[in-house]
């Protein structure tokens, strides 16, 4: 029995009722760099497979409300693509296997660049291959990226995680979706981004690729930035930070550090130990990032407050993506924010920022009931 894009499509959807499959035959990838081409990874490559799994909207809500941190590491982030993300990929791998053609699922690397290590040999590429598993969506057909450099798929805008499959099955193409079909440039991303990662497009040179005749763009964003913010390194976006860190101000929006120093920075603070002292009593440079950490061995704090929240609110009201009919709105309340480092000295989420029932004291009759 012959496999079709159709019959593989249908497959996932079985396997993850979410889940979406878009086919790019590999001549789309005909400008990809050297370095990131998915022949290095697998030369008899025809066709190249993406997977979309969801990410449940309400995993930003607590967030948003500033009360409940872990469930955007699990659901949103690390688990969602260490977990459910491969469960589906690999499903569709085998899929294709048992037709007999090989499929190569592919995890994706972090940072998203060619390779920088010496070939192991004379004429080959460097060992850490790697794909853009983002430009690979959209050379399936599945979006478009938007400025913020997020994927953007019609059905669920921003809040998507992405697998990628290398196959010699020669499979039929998705359609290429029109670019500027969903990101309209409205700057919503970079206006919420709380460590300003997000370019005008007035600064700097945006990022431009052609997939066969058709040009996509997005913004340069500065991932050094965005790594100090999603892993809690920038006060406006972490209140775990000035409490474990009094009087630490990174002034994240003007640094130029690099991504790779900033994952290096990050993690210490997370997990280092020293010994108790009457400046810091706790032996956990920062304890609540290595309380979620012990849970996912990753852990982050943003939650995505520009690039996907407010992405998929302005997504949402324009009516443009197919998951829209919400009953409540992705933000009903004003965000919490943090005052600057010398005006707070509580340690603390600014004052005022929840309703009557939040400020009652934890013992009050009824709180719970």
């Amino acid at each position: 029995m012959q496999l079709t894009s159709q019959k593989l499509k249908k497959a996932a959807h079985a396997i993850h009722s979410g889940a979406l499959v878009g086919v790019a035959n590999i001549e789309r990838f005909a400008n990809a760099p050297r370095g990131m081409h998915p022949l290095n990874i697998f030369p008899d490559c025809k066709s190249v497979v993406s997977v979309i799994c969801p990410i449940p909207r309400g995993s930003y809500r607590g967030i948003n409300e500033g009360t409940h941190w872990p469930n955007y590491t699990f659901y949103s982030y690390n688990r969602l693509n260490t977990l459910f993300r491969p469960a589906v990929t690999y499903s569709v791998s085998c899929l294709l296997e048992d037709y007999g053609w090989e499929a190569v699922p592919v995890y994706p690397g972090v940072p998203e660049r060619p390779g920088l290590r010496t070939p192991v040999a004379p004429g080959r590429p460097a060992p850490e291959i790697n794909l853009n598993v983002r430009i690979a969506a959209v050379a399936c057909g599945l979006g478009e990226i938007g400025w913020s450099k997020v994927f953007l798929t019609r059905k669920y805008g921003p809040r998507v995680r992405i697998g990628t499959i290398l196959t010699d099955a020669e499979l039929e193409p998705d359609p290429l979706v029109e670019p500027g079909t969903l990101c309209n440039r409205c700057m919503a991303c970079a206006r919420d981004c709380p460590g300003g990662a997000i370019p005008h497009p007035k600064e700097g040179d945006p990022i431009s690729i052609a997939i066969e005749d058709k040009a996509y763009e997005w913004g340069n964003v500065h991932m050094g930035r965005c790594t100090l913010t999603h892993h809690g390194l920038n006060w406006e976006a972490s209140p775990f930070l000035k409490k474990d860190f009094p009087g630490l101000d990174l002034r994240v929006r003007t640094s130029d550090m690099s991504e790779e120093a900033a994952y290096k920075l990050t993690y210490p603070m997370a997990s280092a130990r020293w010994p108790a002292s009457p400046e810091f009593p706790s032996n956990s440079c920062i304890e609540f990032y290595d309380q979620i950490k012990s849970h996912t061995d990753y852990f982050a704090v943003c939650g995505a407050r520009g690039c996907i929240v407010a992405c998929s609110e302005t997504l949402e009201k324009r009516g443009c993506i197919e998951q829209c009919n919400f009953k409540t709105a992705m933000r009903p309340r004003p965000h919490w924010q943090m005052p600057p480092p010398e005006k707070d000295r509580t340690g603390g989420i600014a004052e005022g920022r929840f309703p009557k029932l939040y400020n009652q004291p934890d013992n009050a009759p009824g709180k719970w009931d």
